[in-house]
């Protein structure tokens, strides 16, 4: 099977993937690359596609494809599962993020987006979510600023930054890295992007770090944006790992 094939026979799978679950009653989001695309117009050849869903709904995501035939795959308990065809092509079943920060729930469906997907109406993760999970994602394999700068400056002025603030707050460091990226990649359009009033309360809660007495504890948070090579710093530098619940 040339490239092309392998194209038309990826579209074809992911539109039967939808068919089969618009069909059923289980609610389901589309992310990822196609997430992207309809909210950027940047489009990348992709290997899969993402679909979304509560954590208690993916075990019965997984037997309405293994019951039409597909290969299934729980890939990580905490967060991810897959489902193949016979090419191997195949989707990703997501229902949290590896660090398990962020957990699907009712408020993801509450703040979807209806878009046409492979020629089907189908329900997109809010932008906001999307930035949400991409914000974690900078690891030696992949990093995903560029998308999130992208999402930034194309739905930055429409998004919803009381949200997406409240969803950053733990790790609000996140929030303030990515928005100095942005204003670094895109110096003429920064200012009518990003609010002044967020910018200003994060930079000053970066300040006022100095005058808090230092933590007792040795802790390292890299392992909640790279889940490999900050090994080191818990394994051999007496680190300990952070781990936070979900909002």
């Amino acid at each position: 099977m040339n490239g092309t094939e392998q194209i038309h026979h990826a579209a074809a799978f992911y539109q039967k993937v939808l068919a089969i679950l618009e069909a059923s009653d289980i609610d389901f989001m589309i992310g990822g690359s196609f997430a992207v695309f309809e909210y950027t117009g940047t489009f990348r050849q992709t290997k899969d596609m993402d679909i979304y869903c509560r954590p208690v709904d993916y075990p019965e995501i997984l037997k309405l494809f293994a019951a039409h035939g597909y290969e299934t795959q729980l890939t990580d308990v905490r967060w991810l599962a897959k489902v193949f065809d016979a090419e191997k092509h195949f989707i990703d079943i997501i229902f949290d993020t590896v660090n398990n920060i962020c957990k699907v729930d009712d408020t993801w469906f509450a703040n979807g987006r209806r878009a046409s997907v492979c020629d089907m109406e189908v329900t997109l993760i809010g932008p906001e979510e999307l930035l949400w999970g991409k914000m974690y994602v900078m690891n030696r394999e992949r990093y995903d600023g560029a998308d999130v700068n992208h999402l930034l400056l194309k739905q930055g002025r429409d998004l919803d930054w009381r949200r997406l603030s409240e969803l950053m707050e733990p790790n609000w460091h996140l929030l303030l890295s990515n928005l100095l990226l942005f204003q670094f990649v895109y110096p003429s359009d920064y200012a009518d992007i990003i609010p002044r009033p967020l910018f200003d309360r994060l930079i000053e809660r970066a300040k006022e770090q100095y005058d808090l007495p230092r933590p007792v504890e040795r802790i390292c948070r890299g392992p909640l944006i790279d889940q490999t090579q900050y090994q080191v710093d818990i394994k051999e530098w007496d680190y300990k790992s952070y781990t936070i619940k979900t909002v």
